[in-house]
């Protein structure tokens, strides 16, 4: 076991133990932000670089501070490690300087975006993302194409997190798909005449933190805040599904099927595509009550007060005015 400090919380964890994962263990209130991690996928995270923090005292046997942020995702802790990540400016500019990064090619095509309200990336630019971009050259684009028959990538709002690539490696038992070329270029796309068929398929849906990669059988219903969520579950006849699912209700009809969240965002189980395409009737499953949404979500239904984080104003003490806007004096 080894003692660490984070943001003055001190918590005792196994040796081994990530400092994201120790910071989770504390609470969401000093847990770093992830796009690429994912603690169910092995050789996940160290992509997106958004879970930087400061390691302020290394160890107890060698005390001094590591030269430069680390990414937590990655780095194990040390008995007496000191780690700072909401309470470091440094580490607050550093995201803010990611997010930009992860945003100058993203269009801004949140309103109709089927990922809007439970996007990762849309919570990020909230908490850490600056009023406008400074890149002013000619954004990346991609056609719209279709993966499989219920999957659409919309590769244009990709940021290569690498999450749905993992899942076809290490759930299915082939893998059609990848990232191709290299740099500026690079793109998730299927090997030539193949598309995506296997039985997990889905669940790349739902690894995905933005909306690049959209069920087709939901797409353009509803806004995902409209809908209600029921957990529920079937006796699936597939023997790596344990058919615990998250079925979304408007009225009485069933919108969509995905697996369940924890708090991180983050499937708790997988399921597999005849439970997610195929059974949208209320009489294939046993329900069994009404999701527990983190009041931090949009789905939650609007019945909440969420706080501003601790490292922005609040916004009822500053003027809040959007940079396309320009405001003129009234004339008498």
């Amino acid at each position: 076991m080894a003692k660490v400090t984070i943001d003055g919380k001190l918590i005792e964890v196994p040796d081994g133990t990530t400092i994201l994962e120790a910071a989770r263990k504390i609470g969401g209130d000093v847990a770093p932000p992830t796009m690429c991690y994912y603690s169910t996928l092995k050789t996940s995270g160290g992509y997106c670089r958004t879970c930087l923090v400061k390691v302020s005292k290394g160890s107890e046997k060698d005390p001094r501070p590591m030269p430069k942020l680390v990414a937590s995702c990655r780095t194990p802790i040390m008995d007496g490690m000191e780690v700072q990540s909401y309470s470091s400016p440094e580490v607050i500019e550093a995201r803010k300087g990611v997010t930009e990064f992860l945003l100058i090619n993203h269009p801004l095509d949140c309103p109709i975006c089927d990922q809007a309200g439970e996007c990762d990336l849309q919570d990020l630019a909230y908490e850490h993302g600056a009023a406008a971009s400074r890149y002013e050259f000619e954004r990346r684009t991609f056609e719209k194409i279709d993966i499989g028959e219920k999957i659409k990538l919309h590769m244009t709002r990709c940021i290569l997190c690498y999450r749905c690539v993992k899942v076809a490696d290490q759930l299915t038992d082939h893998r059609d798909h990848g990232v191709l070329n290299r740099g500026d270029v690079s793109e998730i796309s299927t090997y030539i005449t193949k598309a995506i068929d296997n039985d997990f398929s889905g669940n790349m849906i739902d690894v995905c933190p933005v909306g690049a990669l959209t069920d087709k059988t939901f797409r353009f219903k509803s806004r995902v805040w409209n809908v209600n969520p029921f957990d529920a579950h079937r006796d699936c006849s597939h023997p790596n599904c344990n058919g615990k699912v998250r079925l979304w209700y408007k009225g009485e009809e069933v919108f969509r099927v995905t697996g369940r969240k924890d708090q991180w965002g983050e499937v708790e189980e997988f399921i597999c595509n005849e439970c997610r395409f195929d059974k949208k009737k209320t009489a294939d499953w046993i329900i069994e009550g009404p999701s527990k949404i983190d009041r931090h979500s949009v789905i939650s239904q609007n019945h909440y007060t969420l706080p501003e984080p601790p490292h922005k104003p609040l916004l009822n003490s500053v003027e809040v005015v959007p940079h396309n806007y320009q405001i003129e004096e009234k004339k008498n």
